[in-house]
Formats: structure tokens, sequence, C-alpha cells
């Protein structure tokens, strides 16, 4: 015998009152399966944007988000300059906020860093 006890309505079972070794073997699980529906939740609504700790450590040292990101990528900024086909200079200016890039330019640059646009615009 378990020592469960229901509590009826109408007839119908609503409530189970169970003792509690019971519910201390039964309470870790029911945990579990909280945690793997909150990852499924998580999982479904993931867009696929990561930053990195070390980009975004970067970022809040006050390092612009390009150099943060090519940094990153272990890329020179001539190597980055000739992938996005600007150059160097210009490349440095915009890294060193003395430059705002058009978007022609960042659209070239996050497509050589394999990055969202919006996530090389500084705040």
């Amino acid at each position: 015998m378990t020592g469960i006890q229901f509590i009826e309505r109408d007839g119908e079972a609503e409530f189970a009152v169970v003792p509690i070794e019971i519910w201390r073997r039964v309470a870790p699980l029911l945990e579990d399966m909280e945690d793997e529906a909150l990852f499924h939740q998580a999982k479904a609504a993931d867009d696929g944007a990561r930053v990195p700790a070390a980009v975004l450590d970067a970022e809040l040292a006050g390092v612009h988000p390009i150099r943060a990101w090519r940094e990153y990528r272990g890329l020179t900024q001539d190597a980055l300059s000739d992938a996005a086909c600007i150059s160097k200079p210009y490349l440095s200016q915009i890294e060193g906020g003395k430059r705002d890039g058009t978007a022609k330019v960042l659209s070239a640059i996050s497509k050589a860093l394999n990055v969202r646009v919006d996530l090389l615009i500084r705040d």
C-alpha cells in the first residue's frame, strides 16, 4: 500500500495526497522535467545569434565591435579590409571611432566576419 489519499470532487479524483517519502523521491524528477521544458522553450526561441564572452568583454572594455569581432576571428586589419573590399585606413578609422561606415561597408564587413550587421554597430 502506498498510502496515497485521493480527494474527489463530483465523484472524480481531483487531488492526490502522498506520503512525504514518496514526495521526496518524486520532487527531483519533477524539477528535472521542468528544467527540460525550459531548455526546449529556450531552444525553440533561439535566433541563432551568439556573442562570445571574449567579444562581449572587449566591447565592455570600450573596443569597437568590429575590432572585437575581427580579433575574435583571428583576422588582421589587412585581411579584413581585403575581405570586405575596403581600404585598411578606412577600416582603421571605423574601428577607431573616427568614421562611421556606410550601410554598404558595414554589410561587407559583416559578411567577411560572418556576423549580423546589427552586432557591429556601436550604441
